[in-house]
């Protein structure tokens, strides 16, 4: 028992000097509610493995100045970060401070009816190590962010690369495959738990954290901690039942804001006016198909693009409509604009407050911050990171994967 808490006390120190950087003795003392002696007795382990190296001296508080430490960005443990969305997915490594050892790459990947997405998927991720060379025995484990209702104690993602067996989770599944140590985890989940460690959320308590992307979902951090439920399921902010069209949505119901306010309905809407003769910039960009059309009416909006602005305008006061119910609901500190809408920047600001000014109690909105996520479209890939060290002992002490002692 003794040895099981030494050992969660050191994922603890490591945890922190993953999320905050350097940090000295005393601050993880109090960080931990630990004694500076058992802490020291940690950080020499974590330097005398590698893991961890000096960082200089803090700020002098009177007596003498106190040794930092930070992990070490030298040490050869990767984790590999995967981005998901219904029809491309985006994959990085990492070292241990977060920089970026290999360039991103991203493949087309449609999850729905997709019968060869699994494999295609495996692929994909074993080509990039390969192509990084990175050995096995250096990557610490792939965290996979991606649409769906996820069960994450179970490891099932319950919309996409189901199997007919039902023997296997989606989790077990790829870890089988890969023979590396796989987390997964809903995308909007995950961009939640970056905006929380690394983003426009670090500090706070309870903020809502409004995933932008060719749908609408929700991260939501409550008493500083994501909240997931019952399930796993909590935050299907885009099937509320918001919009005025009727239109039927993906989900089979009709009258959900996804149909109104996402960023795959604001480029059909372009697409839409451009047929009956509207003139835009809209319409050679998407002929040129250098990028996905969600990108392309973004760079246009910032360009000034009128057709562009009016159609990102549309959909984000839908959004700012179901914000103002999450700040009735929730009571949050703050909102975070994030994911790959985020991009639009201050042009979603304006009509989400708009949105808010008109459907939102006065008392209620003005003690709730919006915020645009300066992370944007690397959310999810840092969060899908974080997947990867906040389950490090687990793997560990399940398959002696890469044991903290070497």
């Amino acid at each position: 028992m003794k040895y099981e808490r030494q050992d969660q006390l050191k994922l603890s120190i490591f945890k922190l000097l993953y999320y905050n950087g350097p940090l000295s003795l005393a601050e993880l003392s109090m960080h931990t509610n630990k004694s500076v002696p058992n802490i020291t007795s940690i950080i020499n382990q974590l330097v005398k493995e590698g893991y961890a190296v000096q960082h200089g001296l803090a700020p002098s508080t009177g007596g003498r100045r106190p040794i930092k430490y930070r992990l070490n960005n030298k040490k050869k443990q990767y984790t590999v970060a995967v981005a998901m969305d219904q029809f491309v997915s985006r994959i990085v490594a990492y070292n241990l401070t977060n920089d970026l050892i290999s360039p991103e790459a991203s493949i087309v990947l449609p999850l729905k009816d997709n019968d060869a997405a699994f494999e295609q998927l495996c692929q994909f991720i074993r080509s990039y190590i390969d192509q990084a060379g990175i050995k096995h025995e250096h990557v610490l484990g792939i965290g996979i962010g991606m649409p769906g209702f996820i069960d994450v104690e179970k490891g099932i993602n319950a919309s996409f690369l189901r199997t007919d067996t039902g023997e296997m989770g989606l989790r077990d599944r790829l870890t089988q495959s890969l023979e590396l140590p796989v987390y997964i985890e809903n995308d909007s989940s995950v961009i939640a738990i970056s905006e929380l460690h690394f983003g426009a959320a670090e500090g706070l308590k309870d903020v809502m954290v409004v995933n932008m992307g060719w749908g609408i979902g929700l991260g939501m951090i409550v008493n500083g901690s994501l909240f997931r439920g019952h399930n796993g399921y909590a935050g299907e902010f885009s099937h509320i039942p918001l919009s005025h069209t009727n239109k039927l949505c993906s989900c089979g119901k009709r009258g959900c804001l996804e149909v109104d306010a996402s960023l795959l309905v604001a480029v059909e809407n372009a697409k839409q006016a451009i047929a009956g003769g509207t003139t835009s910039n809209l319409q050679k960009l998407f002929a040129e198909k250098r990028k996905a059309e969600g990108d392309l009416l973004i760079e246009a909006a910032r360009m000034g693009d009128q057709l562009a602005v009016e159609s990102l305008s549309d959909a984000a006061f839908m959004v700012g409509k179901g914000v103002a119910t999450l700040i009735h609901i929730m009571n949050p500190e703050r909102v975070v604009l994030s994911g790959r809408g985020a991009a639009a920047g201050k042009l979603l600001l304006a009509p989400v407050q708009r949105a808010i000014n008109e459907f939102c109690i006065p008392k209620l909105a003005e003690q709730t911050d919006i915020a645009i996520s300066e992370l944007g479209y690397q959310a999810e890939l840092l969060g899908a990171a974080s997947l990867v060290i906040e389950n490090f002992w687990l793997s560990h002490r399940s398959e002696s994967h890469i044991p903290l002692t070497t």
